[in-house]
């Protein structure tokens, strides 16, 4: 399941950490995995004094531009800068995260409040289609090994507790991806490694046309595409105030 969307689709997800963290004026966030700020810019428009790490350089460099008034560094979501700060938020990190419980525990003891998101599950999310879409020209999937995935809520909450995070509340999203044309809807798949090979078996034209058959139900009247995706929002109690 491609995991990146159109511009802008995060908005959603990004007011509901915040309004569920109460970031307002003066509340000090460090942003796990920042990526290029656009999490970072919310926070600081509603006034939050942000710190924020990512493990690419090119995308703090961005964030550092786009969001001057925060501080970004290179840094490592598992073991981040120490400090104690009101909130400590993970947007959609934790399914990147080689052990997402490191960096659970890391946050608990930086953040008097935590707040993470992942994705919902499979089936709560549109964007499954380009997978199904692709699937001929696809290696067959394998049931995944070990535990189950953190878009499991019940392993999400379980990691939360494992964590130490107190409280743990888990709070659902649904942030539709909007798709101005057909080729905006196909052209970022084309980029993944999934469209790739795809394209390479079957080229480029069968694998828009499989696309724009099974988006078919996601067409509006105006020749746009809308896929709604689920996101949940964990939201849990950590150190102490200081």
């Amino acid at each position: 399941m491609p995991t990146d969307g159109p511009r802008g689709w995060g908005a959603p997800l990004h007011a509901r950490v915040l309004d569920d963290a109460r970031v307002g004026p003066g509340t000090t966030v460090l942003d796990l995995g920042c990526g290029t700020g656009e999490f970072a810019a919310a926070a600081v428009a509603r006034g939050a004094v942000l710190t924020g790490i990512d493990r690419d350089p090119a995308a703090v460099a961005t964030a550092a531009a786009t969001v001057p008034s925060a501080t970004f560094a290179v840094g490592d979501v598992h073991d981040p800068p120490p400090g104690r700060f009101d909130v400590v938020a993970a947007v959609q990190v934790l399914i990147h995260a080689a052990n997402p419980l490191v960096v659970l525990r890391a946050a608990a003891a930086r953040g008097v409040l935590v707040s993470v998101t992942t994705w919902g599950t499979e089936a709560e999310c549109d964007v499954r289609a380009f997978g199904e879409a692709l699937a001929p020209w696809l290696q067959p999937r394998r049931p995944p090994a070990g535990p189950p995935p953190v878009t499991d809520p019940d392993r999400l909450l379980q990691l939360a507790r494992l964590a130490g995070l107190g409280e743990p509340v888990l709070a659902e999203v649904v942030c539709p991806f909007h798709y101005q044309d057909a080729d905006a809807l196909v052209a970022p798949l084309f980029e993944t490694g999934i469209g790739r090979h795809a394209i390479n078996r079957a080229g480029p034209g069968a694998v828009r046309e499989a696309v724009l058959q099974r988006c078919a139900e996601f067409a509006q009247p105006d020749g746009s595409y809308v896929l709604h995706n689920r996101f949940r929002v964990l939201t849990g109690r950590g150190c102490r105030p200081g």
